[in-house]
């Protein structure tokens, strides 16, 4: 193995062998390649001590006080590393592939093992991964009003062989006031950013991805400025589902939450509900009419998402009515729809 390697390179080892990210818990916290291990070089302390060291006293002392510091854990390292790769290969790397990642490949050497290191370290990912999302691809969103039932649409397609981002999934929230209920606790945005781009490099991108239109702010992350605007100029299939089935999704889909929680999601939204709508909403989820509940928050969510809608072109949009919400099926039009008007229309 190559001591120090490129980007591409790297993206493909990494899928065959360990990667051992060397930065500090908190910076792999913040953000780090999915299926990274932590073995930090320093702790947090410690690399706050080097630093303000390094910026008064000069490279050369903070070496030295570096080497004091990991000269007792060298051992727990290698003992590490074995775990880590039984095989006795490894992929290293720290923030911009300097004296961090280099180190502890050094030291794996020494121990028997093959090690490379990534060029640029974690810096030069982070810049190469933005830019895949700026690669020209055939997007396809699936629109509709909130409860048309988008997601599971796109579940199915996904199970039928379409390749689908599901931008919500990989962000753990549904976009709305409401969409974090019932979700595991939201990534970093540049984590979110890192797990976006292990779904986006198995795609092929001359043929279509599927993706539910969304505002560009999921939760407390945001989509990559590349992707979003791709996403704006792409088609939009906008599944046309009547309020009636609208209501049963989201009432089958929030009634078994705690009402507090329900009633702090419509607090959120209260400046844009208004005083009345507010207070029957909460008297509604406490006299568990989620029906009616649902029903007074639709009103405001529709609203909201036909003004951004106007914002696209008309000529980008593409209206397809269904009676009932029927995922499975509608998934079959959805998908016979595009062939038939879309995908034909752009070989012409």
């Amino acid at each position: 193995m190559e001591d120090q390697i490129g980007i591409e390179k790297f993206i493909k080892l990494k899928e065959v062998l360990p990667l051992i990210d060397v930065r500090t818990p908190a910076e792999y916290i913040q953000g780090h390649i999915p299926g990274a291990v932590n073995v930090p070089l320093f702790s947090n302390e410690e690399r706050a001590v080097v630093g303000t060291l390094y910026k008064k006293s000069g490279k050369e002392a903070a070496i030295l006080k570096g080497l004091d510091l990991v000269g007792p854990k060298m051992s727990s390292f290698v003992k590490s590393v074995k775990r880590i790769a039984p095989e006795r290969k490894v992929l290293v790397h720290c923030w911009r592939g300097g004296l961090r990642s280099g180190s502890m490949a050094w030291l794996f050497r020494t121990a028997g093992f093959e090690a490379s290191t990534l060029n640029g370290g974690y810096k030069a990912y982070r810049r190469y991964i933005r830019e895949q999302f700026d690669i020209n691809s055939n997007l396809i969103i699936l629109g509709g009003k909130t409860g048309s039932g988008k997601s599971e649409i796109l579940r199915v397609l996904a199970d039928s062989g379409e390749q689908v981002l599901d931008l919500e999934a990989i962000a753990n929230h549904k976009g709305s006031a409401f969409g974090h209920i019932g979700q595991d606790e939201q990534p970093t945005n540049e984590q979110f950013e890192n797990n976006l781009y292990e779904v986006w490099k198995t795609f092929d991108l001359s043929k279509v991805v599927w993706l539910e239109d969304e505002s560009r702010a999921i939760g407390k992350v945001s989509i990559p400025e590349p992707l979003f605007a791709g996403m704006r100029n792409s088609p939009v299939i906008f599944i046309d589902v009547g309020m009636d089935e609208r209501v049963k999704r989201l009432v089958r889909e929030y009634s078994g939450f705690e009402p507090d929680s329900l009633e702090k999601a419509v607090l959120r939204i209260s400046k844009r509900l208004g005083g009345q709508n507010v207070k029957d909403a909460l008297l509604a989820i406490q006299n568990r009419d989620f029906a009616k509940a649902a029903a007074i928050t639709l009103h405001y969510y529709d609203k909201a998402y036909l003004n951004g809608l106007e914002k696209r072109s008309g000529d980008n949009i593409f209206i397809l009515p269904f009676e009932k919400d029927d995922p499975l099926r509608n998934a079959q039009l959805v998908k016979k729809f595009y062939t038939d008007s879309i995908a034909n229309v752009e070989k012409k």
